[in-house]
């Protein structure tokens, strides 16, 4: 099977991201599309095993395999994390809606390690910029100051919430580089600092609930192979009454 017929036909959840799911889209702004596919089970019983993600069909579009996004999320991985907290949702089935109940199973204090690995690896980026061509890129900062934003109050509440609400404009005046590097500088370690302090009071779990992700996954992936099953029986079925009737 193709990958972009895996996407095409076996997505069963889909969302906006990037700026649009932020809150902080401008009129230039793309829009990012992110999904999951569930591949056929029995696709896993070949050497050559169905693909972990999947790039297009289309531009600024990115999939993952249930499988491979489901290990992602229990890792902490910001991106994996987001995506499934988009308030956009273009496409849910029945599994994908089950996915989504599964959110909070994924949260555990392993985000404060992700988020700031993240974060610093955005911030080593921005100060080599400064260093070769003496400005960041704004747009690139802004989203790193939404980034700690969205971390610190992650810890704070036990909740990852992705649009900025009233930090709209301020965000916005730092990607038109109207804010300078020094206070964004100041800004980012005030935020560093609150999301630490945010660490030794969340109310979230040491680790997420691996066993209940699990779970889901085992009976996903077997309910695919009994529809799989049961379609080749019909499919037989109707090749021997095909048979008989020529007779």
């Amino acid at each position: 099977m193709q990958p972009e017929n895996l996407v095409r036909d076996h997505t069963i959840y889909a969302c906006v991201m990037g700026s649009r799911a932020f809150g902080l889209a401008t009129d230039a702004s793309d829009t990012d599309r992110r999904g999951v596919f569930l591949a056929p089970t029995p696709l896993f019983w070949r050497f050559e095993k169905p693909p972990t993600h999947v790039e297009g069909p289309g531009e600024e579009r990115f999939s993952w395999e249930l499988e491979r996004f489901c290990e992602l999320a229990l890792r902490g991985n910001p991106n994996i994390l987001e995506c499934l907290h988009s308030p956009l949702v273009e496409h849910a089935d029945d599994t994908g809606r089950e996915l989504l109940s599964l959110r909070g199973a994924f949260l555990s204090r392993r985000a404060y390690d992700t988020f700031t690995r993240y974060a610093l690896g955005q911030r080593r980026k921005l100060d080599a910029d400064v260093r070769t061509t003496g400005a960041p890129r704004w747009k690139h900062a802004m989203h790193l100051l939404r980034l700690l934003m969205s971390a610190r109050d992650l810890l704070r509440t036990g909740e990852l919430r992705l649009d900025v609400g009233d930090q709209r404009e301020p965000l916005l005046a730092v990607k038109r580089g109207e804010v300078p590097w020094a206070q964004v500088e100041a800004r980012m370690a005030r935020l560093a600092a609150e999301t630490e302090e945010a660490l030794n009071r969340t109310p979230l779990p040491p680790e997420p609930d691996h066993a209940r992700v699990a779970d889901f996954l085992h009976r996903v992936r077997r309910a695919s192979a009994c529809a799989s099953d049961a379609h080749h029986e019909v499919v037989q079925g109707v090749v021997r009454a095909g048979r008989v009737g020529q007779g």
